[in-house]
Parts: structure tokens; sequence; C-alpha cells
């Protein structure tokens, strides 16, 4: 594996899992956008386990907005309503391509990674994600995939739990 073939946010996540002794598995595939895709290339892996990485604009006011990364299961989808009465929000609405590339040092839209701490990003996980003892996700590239335990995935990243999929 030459992760130099890569954005360079997939060895910045290898070298935080190795560095903190994490049990990890590495996925190279065709190139690939959505979660479903994503989900054909990952042996031994489900959709449920993927983590999907959503970057959203919150806004309070005009002068009041600021992006958040939500984290959930890829079969999943997140109510919207939860979000914005949680973030006490007038809007909320998706990242453009370009935002993300912004927020993400150039990745592009479907290999952000659930690593919104190391894009200085404020974290928010569905609760649901963590029942899943492995979690699976594009590493920064949408040709590389990662899976590792999702207790080591809570501890490295520190992320605010709060349930935003509808029942």
């Amino acid at each position: 594996m030459n992760l130099t073939d890569y954005h360079p946010v997939v060895s910045k996540i290898i070298t935080l899992l190795d560095e903190n002794g994490c049990w990890y598995e590495t996925f190279q595939h065709e190139a690939v956008r959505t979660s479903e895709q994503a989900a054909d290339t990952r042996p031994g892996y489900n959709l449920e386990q993927g983590a999907k990485a959503i970057l959203l604009r919150v806004k309070k006011s005009k002068k009041n907005k600021w992006f958040v990364m939500l984290v959930f299961p890829a079969d999943r989808r997140f109510d919207n309503t939860t979000v914005k009465d949680y973030f006490e929000a007038k809007d909320i609405r998706f990242a453009t391509e370009d935002e993300v590339s912004d927020l993400t040092n150039g990745v592009q839209p479907g290999g952000v990674p659930p690593f919104g701490n190391i894009f200085d990003l404020p974290v928010y996980v569905a609760p649901e994600l963590f029942e899943n003892k492995k979690i699976v996700f594009n590493a920064g590239d949408r040709r590389f995939s990662l899976a590792m335990l999702s207790s080591d995935y809570r501890q490295l990243v520190n992320p605010t739990v709060f349930p935003f999929l509808p029942e």
C-alpha cells in the first residue's frame, strides 16, 4: 500500500491510529461516492457499519453561521427538524462541494472521513453508530476505506453524541 497515492488525510488518520495503538484494516478500491457503492467494496462489512460523515452549515442568524460534521450509520438518514432544534438554528443545509473542499483541505465529497476533529470541525454522532463494534468509512479519499473499532473512534474523536435519527 503506497499512501502517497492518496489524499494526505489518509496518512494523517493512519498515523493517528498507529500512534494510539488502534486496530484497523484498510481497503483499496475503485473510486466511490455513495455509501451504497462503498459498502460493495468492503468485504465482511455491511451498510449499517458504514460511518457516514456529512458536513452541514448551521445558521442561527445572518452573522451567526458555522459548519459541523454529523456522523451516523450509512443505512440511515438524519432528522432535519431534530438537528435544527438541537442547534436552535433558523436553517441548516449541506455544505457545497467547494465548502467541503475548503473545510477539509481538498477532500472530495464522498471521501470525507468521520474525523471532523482533524479539520477543526465539531463532530456530532448518532448513538446508533456505537451499536456497531466495528465501523468502516472512506478515510479521506474515495478510493480508500478504513475499518476500526467504534470504541477507538469514540476515544480519538471525542464527539458529542445526541439522537438525531428518526425512530
